[in-house]
């Protein structure tokens, strides 16, 4: 029987540099359309401006009980562990996880540059604790935390809000009633459906919507559930892009926890979220110098980040710099 001595937790962050032209290159021998790597969308989910430097020392910082951080990506290195004599000195429990590592058993399905594809398969770093934390690495820890702001009594935390399905509500119902008559519906992948379909294969009547804060999971609530579904497991993993079919890992963890009652249900988020760049420079400065002072929040999402203008960024980074050097 484990003791509180012997509760280890890790912490695990994807990460992809999606400015790195040789990642470009791997990824437009898959695209119909190598144009498509300059849009938008893609500069949304790949690019980064090395914000995964201050996830890792927010961890640092004020998640001391974290034993080790398992860093997720595709033959890259962030810029600041690139210095490996330096980084064993300054970063000894940080650690870069290859995607051929996890995906052992899968290498048909390399390269990928799907993160529900890489999510799935977390589970399987070598020597990952039976608790950990999964991290975007536009995640931030904002003040002191402890284990149990994350696992009480060794079962998960889950932060988030009871939605019923999409089906389920009239207005979405009757959207997509007269997108189909259009001939408007889309066939692409949907966050948000994503975040159901766990739930709806396990049979349960509503699920939880989670917001941008860390996940606590269980390696073993994953490995026994896949042990027993190799054939769901190898669906969700096969895209190299996301597909409409998949699901949501860490929403599916969350799922199977709550159908064995083996969780902690928490309404409150604790969350500061910024998304919207386009809005005054007075607006970002209170959300970062106002609400995280509010002991309160834990948790800080400052999602696409590169698509920030210079000046805004510049401040971002500099507070960022500040808060966590």
């Amino acid at each position: 029987m484990q003791t509180d001595e012997d509760f280890v937790v890790d912490a695990v962050i994807t990460w992809v540099d999606g400015n790195d032209q040789k990642h470009k290159q791997k990824m437009a021998g898959f695209l119909e359309n190598s144009s498509f790597l300059d849009t938008k969308s893609i500069g949304m989910r790949y690019d980064q401006v090395n914000e995964i430097e201050f996830s890792v020392k927010s961890i640092l910082k004020y998640a001391k009980f974290v034993r080790n951080i398992y860093i997720v990506t595709d033959n890259q290195t962030p810029d600041f562990l690139k210095d490996i004599e330096k980084a064993k000195i300054e970063y000894p429990t940080v650690f870069i996880v290859d995607h051929r590592t996890i995906f052992s058993g899968y290498h048909q399905y390399l390269p990928t540059f799907n993160s529900l594809s890489i999510e799935s398969l977390l589970y399987k770093i070598p020597n990952l604790s039976e608790h950990f934390l999964y991290f975007n690495d536009d995640f931030f820890i904002l003040n002191k935390t402890t284990a149990t702001d994350f696992f009480i009594k060794r079962v998960p935390i889950i932060r988030g809000r009871w939605k019923l399905f999409h089906e389920d509500i009239w207005h979405k119902k009757l959207k997509a009633f007269f997108q189909d008559f259009l001939g408007k519906k889309k066939n692409s992948y949907s966050h948000n459906q994503g975040l159901q379909k766990s739930a709806k294969f396990l049979k349960m009547e509503k699920y939880i919507l989670p917001k941008h804060t860390p996940s606590s999971l269980r390696k073993s609530t994953l490995s026994n559930y896949f042990e027993k579904h190799s054939n769901v497991l190898e669906k969700n993993i096969k895209y190299r892009f996301r597909h409409p079919s998949q699901f949501v890992c860490h929403s599916l963890s969350n799922h199977l926890e709550i159908k064995k009652n083996t969780f902690i249900f928490k309404k409150d988020c604790q969350l500061i979220y910024l998304q919207n760049y386009k809005k005054p420079f007075f607006w970002i400065k209170l959300k970062l110098n106002y609400m995280a002072k509010d002991q309160n929040k834990l948790f800080l999402c400052m999602q696409s980040l590169n698509q920030s203008s210079e000046k805004k960024l510049q401040y971002i980074k500099s507070w960022l710099y500040n808060k966590y050097q």
